[in-house]
């Protein structure tokens, strides 16, 4: 009976090294990532997206001049597609599903490069399932791009290196161009990237760790000043980019702290979205970077310098925040995969199952809602149709505050077709160049002649007119009463009617 099971086992994974090594990672990753992808409401940076996607390449450009300079060019990108596709919740999420499932395709064969078919296997299926996976790959954000990008550039910097060409230069250098547009953080892979070029020039691709299983003794390529020639292009692209995001900065990142130490250790449960599995990741891993000696430099150099780097400089300026190290996660897993080529079949699948039912909460959690904490959701759509089922002709609404990153009026622009008029906006968002819309600062000006208004607040307030801070506040309690309130998760909607004896 045992010989029967091993011959099974063997027969099976027979049948499987007849398939190309990334079908599998991808398609497990697809299933994964399709699941419950307009289950979760988009969140605020999903609003942004939305905002800036929907507007024309001139407005883009005035607000990239404004705010989100480093993110422009994947507006950019989402403005072609949602002009082709559509700017519904899965419209928007889709090309993050497509780009992690590309990542994980990669990945695998990027491993079976390195290592072996088995190695990009596992590393794969372990990706496929990592709650982060879903998480990214279910958001109109630019982090599933870059996660794809990072691991397409050092996949044909290993082809480069291997076999040298012009041609394979060139390719190298449009993905770590595209990847610096699409995520001004990540061009910190370059930083392992010019390890293993060096290490390749000065010892070869053996002592470098990316020599092929059938090239042991390859010579070295001593012309090192090809990956210079393909990466300087790049960075002057990018600088002018870096330039103006350098000057956004304290506006971009005002909520970020400076980085601690303590920031590390939660670092792989931040990527992953999950304390647990993150932790299981990192064990594995380590012991596939014992496992494979020369042949981890790469992967491990991808995974720690952005980390170092990006740590380093959040010690002296605001920018130390976990979801811009995602693109670093495939390359763990490809050192865990490592650790998981060196047993059994079906134990390793144990383990890539095991890291599947242990991020199940998590993955069950982030298709409710993608806001931090998970217990903390903000249901724009429910506000939405709470003024959709009691809106009048003549109506107005008033959000409260304005100047937040919650992005209250995008929320309830986005869910509904035909809102009340926003009779506090001077000037719209789009006119302005900006995320956030100018208010009037006269507020009780504004509002003569108003008789109904859709007060709109971030949290639950028992009395939302108290709620309201300055001069609007003032104004509204002035000339309005609450005539009913209702709560939703994250918000409050109250409908204000005009005093009679206003």
């Amino acid at each position: 009976m045992g010989r029967l099971s091993e011959k099974s086992t063997g027969a099976a994974w027979g049948d499987l090294r007849r398939l190309p090594v990334w079908l599998a990672p991808a398609l497990l990753t697809l299933a994964v990532t399709l699941t419950g992808l307009g289950s979760a409401q988009l969140w605020r940076d999903e609003l942004a997206t939305w905002s800036a996607a929907t507007r024309s390449p001139h407005d883009l450009a005035r607000l990239a001049g404004t705010i989100d300079a480093a993110t422009g060019p994947y507006y950019l990108l989402m403005h072609g597609w949602t002009a082709v596709v559509g700017d519904s919740t899965i419209a928007l999420r889709v090309p993050a599903v497509l780009a992690m499932t590309v990542a994980a395709g990669l990945l695998a064969v990027l491993g079976a490069w390195l290592v072996d078919r088995r190695t990009g296997l596992f590393a794969g299926l372990l990706f496929a399932v990592l709650p982060g996976t879903s998480r990214y790959g279910q958001e109109a954000r630019p982090y599933a791009l870059a996660t794809m990008l990072a691991v397409l550039a050092t996949l044909l910097l290993v082809s480069a290196l291997r076999r040298p060409s012009w041609a394979r230069w060139a390719g190298y250098a449009a993905a770590v161009a595209a990847l610096g547009l699409i995520h001004l953080i990540a061009l910190t892979l370059l930083a392992a990237h010019a390890l293993i070029v060096l290490l390749a020039w000065w010892r070869g691709t053996v002592a470098a760790g990316i020599a092929a299983p059938a090239d042991g003794g390859a010579e070295r390529d001593r012309r090192v000043w090809r990956w210079v020639v393909a990466v300087v292009p790049v960075v002057l692209l990018v600088i002018p980019l870096l330039l103006k995001a350098r000057a956004q900065r304290s506006r971009q990142l005002n909520w970020v702290d400076l980085a601690r130490l303590d920031d590390l250790t939660a670092l792989p449960g931040g990527v992953t979205q999950s304390s647990v599995v993150g932790g299981l990741l990192v064990g594995v891993a380590a012991l596939g970077a014992a496992r494979l000696g020369r042949r981890a430099l790469l992967p491990v150099s991808a995974v720690l310098l952005p980390v170092l780097l990006l740590f380093a400089a959040g010690t002296v300026v605001a920018l130390w925040v976990p979801r811009y190290l995602v693109f670093v996660v495939p390359f763990a897993c490809l050192l865990a995969g490592a650790a998981l080529a060196a047993v059994a079949a079906p134990a390793a699948l144990v383990v890539v199952v095991l890291a599947g039912l242990l991020g199940l909460p998590d993955q069950t959690a982030l298709r409710r809602t993608h806001e931090w904490p998970r217990s903390a959701p903000v249901d724009y759509a429910g506000a939405a149709r709470v003024i959709a089922d009691g809106q009048r002709p003549g109506d107005a609404v008033v959000y409260s505050p304005r100047q937040s990153w919650l992005f209250l009026d995008l929320g309830i622009e986005y869910h509904l077709d035909d809102p009340p008029r926003d009779v506090l906006a001077t000037e719209d968002e789009v006119r302005r160049g900006d995320l956030w819309a100018a208010e009037c600062p006269q507020p009780a000006q504004c509002l003569a002649g108003t008789t109904r208004v859709w007060l709109v607040i971030s949290g639950r307030h028992a009395e939302p007119l108290a709620a309201v801070t300055g001069v609007k506040g003032d104004a509204l309690r002035a000339d309005f009463t609450v005539a009913q309130v209702w709560q939703r998760p994250g918000l409050t909607v109250a409908l204000l009617t005009s005093r009679p004896d206003r």
